[in-house]
């Protein structure tokens, strides 16, 4: 049995997080309502931050809370009082990126892991160490570093020190989210978790004396996306990270849906655990990635450059998610709760947390009363079903379909 590393899920709101651990995550990221680089996402209250906490630990579950922004001198005021509620709620860690937090966590929130968020950029054993000598408990590496650069610092450092690194998800065209083109463009602060992703638009060029007139702009000969990265996808690849010393696994996507927090946890926790037995993995599980809404995908800094896709900046949406099963019995009586319509006769699929996919064609279908339903068409609307086979509750009902988008 090979050392496994902590699988690091994210939990963008309450959803998320009971999908992330339904799934298989050992360890969930989220944040509050202030100081957290997703201001888009759903986030916690203090009330729901309690009650996270509560349903993760019930679970085995450890639970990270983002304080991860630069803050001004008046917002910093606002910190120990911040740091105090999560210290209350019984976080476990705190992802840090600003000195002046990082030293403030220590006093007011003691109890408390302190890690060393991507936005401070790690990328050397020096820099490494030095936030360990700090109190830093764990540093989340620069997306930036190559597999041997990462097997160096590990050597290099405190064995004590647990290196994070990312597995799957968004990458950003400048060093993590130190880039100001959405500040100057869009006035949408990339240090607030506010980004406008102007680095996935496509530009012209328009000279000064002829207003209106777009001249196209190309990188090389495949397209004017010239700025558009990929997303990254590390699945196959575990096995590299598990030997170059990485003691987490991080999964990006607080604000992505929790549909992909379902999915990609779940097929990054069987193919993780196949791994570290010395198995190999089933291939279904690595096919899941290809489920859920992705950019095209890349190994990111891990084996070289990953090379931008420039030909548009379009997500792959080939599956939509229908309904979520709430609960289900014995012989397949369940109750749904419905995401997108989809009629009786449909064949469509389920997935679950350690349900394989299969194929249901969806019939026998009634209100909560009982009246045979055709098709539930109202968003939320809970019904029954008759599925083939018992499945796990947050089971999943999807469907192909290409909603490719830009």
């Amino acid at each position: 049995m090979r050392r496994k590393p902590e699988l690091l899920s994210p939990a963008g709101d309450m959803e998320k997080l009971k999908m992330a651990i339904a799934y298989g995550a050992d360890a969930v990221y989220l944040a509050g309502t202030s100081f957290g680089m997703r201001s888009f996402a759903g986030n916690f209250t203090p009330e729901e931050l309690t009650e996270a906490v509560r349903l993760a630990h019930q679970s085995g579950v450890r639970v990270h809370a983002a304080v991860n922004t630069m803050p001004r001198s008046e917002e910093a005021d606002a910190l120990p009082a911040y740091l105090e509620q999560l210290e209350d709620a019984g976080v476990d860690a705190l992802i840090l990126a600003d000195l002046g937090a990082f030293t403030l966590a220590g006093k007011y929130a003691p109890h408390c892991e302190r890690h060393i968020s991507t936005q401070q950029s790690v990328a050397n054993d020096v820099c490494a160490q030095s936030w360990f000598d700090l109190g830093a408990k764990r540093v989340v590496l620069a997306r930036e570093l190559s597999l041997r650069e990462i097997e160096t610092i590990r050597a290099r450092v405190s064995p004590e020190l647990e290196l994070e690194t990312f597995c799957h998800g968004a990458m950003c065209v400048s060093y993590s989210g130190r880039c100001l083109l959405s500040n100057y463009m869009t006035g949408r602060d990339s240090n607030r978790g506010a980004c406008a992703q102007p680095c996935r638009y496509q530009y012209a060029l328009m000279e000064e004396k002829r207003p209106g007139e777009y001249f196209p702009v190309f990188e090389d000969e495949t397209g004017t996306y010239i700025m558009n990265s990929r997303d990254m996808c590390m699945i196959d690849h575990l096995d590299d990270l598990i030997r170059v010393g990485v003691d987490c696994m991080k999964i990006e996507g607080r604000a992505k849906s929790a549909y992909y927090a379902a999915i990609v946890t779940g097929a990054y926790r069987h193919v993780l655990d196949a791994v570290c037995a010395g198995k190999t993995p089933d291939p279904v599980w690595r096919d899941e990635v290809e489920h859920i809404s992705h950019r095209h995908y890349s190994t990111g800094f891990f084996y070289g450059e990953p090379g931008q896709y420039t030909a548009d900046a379009r997500y792959l949406r080939h599956w939509q998610i229908l309904a979520v099963v709430e609960s289900c019995g014995p012989e397949g009586d369940a109750v749904l709760s419905l995401r997108n319509k989809f009629s009786s006769g449909d064949s469509v699929e389920i997935v679950g947390p350690d349900c394989r996919p299969f194929v249901w064609t969806a019939v026998s279908m009634q209100t909560m009363e009982g009246v045979p339903l055709a098709e539930p068409r109202t968003p939320q609307m809970r019904f029954r079903a008759k599925l083939p086979q018992c499945v796990p509750p947050l089971s999943i009902v999807r469907c192909a379909v290409s909603l490719s988008e830009a």
